[in-house]
């Protein structure tokens, strides 16, 4: 599974198969048109899950919600796993939550991960007062980011801001300089922050099943 992979599918297909809204892929409304699966053969087919689709299901949650390859999951479950302080998932999900890409979308300055991703990658996203482009870069308590006067301007900001979703998470706080709202990184997250039902329990059988 890819990046590029979610450019090939309907969104509202994929959260349907799910059978969840994904706020990441920047699409709602998908379960409010009908709420069994896609294709002809949707309504009146629901199969009881194998153990295996169940666990498989919470990580297409999270791929596709934040927009990962396999590859960098595997990576970031790997790293949670070498923090001795708390449970890897919780670490886990800090490091999701605090991903550059993911808190320009929580903070409302896009309309949905990929949206959030480009103004990182075209230079829009300043963290302390300076220029990032790398969207998975995990910021710390006490960060900063704003948006450069071009991406202020740009139409992921105003459809974001004109059309809100979400309510901030309470590990991120905004304040407004200059006339334009600034994000600031309040503390580390932990499961709770994790912006869809997600059955961590589920998660956890499924990484401890495979090799990393």
């Amino acid at each position: 599974m890819s990046k590029v992979t979610m450019g090939h599918k309907s969104r509202f297909k994929i959260q349907r198969r799910l059978g969840v809204e994904l706020p990441g892929l920047g699409k709602p409304g998908a379960l409010d048109r009908r709420d069994y699966g896609p294709g002809q053969h949707g309504q009146g087919m629901r199969r009881k899950l194998s153990d295996f689709a169940i666990r498989l299901r919470e990580k297409q949650k999270i791929l596709y919600n934040y927009g990962l390859r396999e590859r960098q999951l595997r990576l970031i479950v790997k790293r949670s796993k070498r923090d001795r302080t708390k449970e890897w998932i919780e670490v886990m999900a800090g490091m999701l939550e605090l991903r550059l890409d993911s808190v320009v979308f929580r903070l409302g300055f896009a309309p949905s991960m990929a949206a959030a991703r480009q103004l990182v990658v075209h230079r829009n996203v300043l963290v302390n007062g300076q220029k990032r482009t790398i969207p998975s870069m995990v910021l710390r308590v006490g960060d900063r980011v704003s948006l450069t006067p071009t991406g202020y301007k740009s139409a992921p900001f105003l459809q974001a801001r004109s059309n809100p979703r979400m309510e901030m998470p309470n590990h991120l706080g905004k304040i407004v300089e200059s006339g334009n709202p600034v994000g600031i990184v309040n503390e580390i997250p932990g499961s709770e922050a994790i912006p869809f039902p997600f059955e961590k329990r589920y998660f956890i059988e499924h990484f401890g099943r495979i090799s990393l």
